[in-house]
């Protein structure tokens, strides 16, 4: 049985930037209310950091297949699977993607995988998604996908 969950959530970069939320909201509401200015302040930081914690998708794999976010790829869809890092992610995010591929990447995870589809029929020709542990699902992916009948 395999069993693989990453939250593709973002760094603590991220969440000391949205601090920058405080100050901005107490220049809104200070020239009304302090109170009101410091509450409405620390409700929307606290709002900010939800939403990007619980916001955030997650890679899962079983062996039934990947839920990348909402999606779902059966096994039996698994085609050849790929990681890439540094330039040749970078790459594979811009310039060599093609627009009919299904994509979930954030830009504070830069390794991405890309996972051939086996199914003629499908418009995406492929998925890439973000991971920060690229081997690790590519040997995952791998295994279902040679575990599956019919192959």
């Amino acid at each position: 049985m395999h069993n693989y969950r990453e939250r593709l959530s973002p760094p603590v970069t991220v969440f000391v930037a949205s601090a920058l939320l405080l100050p901005a909201t107490l220049l809104v509401f200070l020239p009304i209310n302090v109170t009101v200015g410091i509450v409405m302040a620390v409700v929307f930081y606290v709002g900010a950091v939800v939403a990007l914690v619980f916001g955030s998708p997650v890679l899962a794999i079983d062996d039934e297949g990947l839920s990348a976010g909402r999606a779902r790829l059966h096994a039996h869809e698994i085609g050849e699977v790929t990681a890439f890092r540094g330039a040749a992610a970078t790459a594979e995010r811009g310039p060599l993607l093609d627009a009919r591929a299904w994509t979930l990447f954030r830009g504070w995870v830069k390794p991405v995988v890309k996972i051939e589809l086996t199914d003629p029929t499908d418009p995406a020709p492929y998925w890439l998604v973000s991971t920060r542990r690229p081997d690790e699902v590519v040997d995952l992916l791998t295994s279902i996908r040679r575990r599956t009948p019919g192959r």
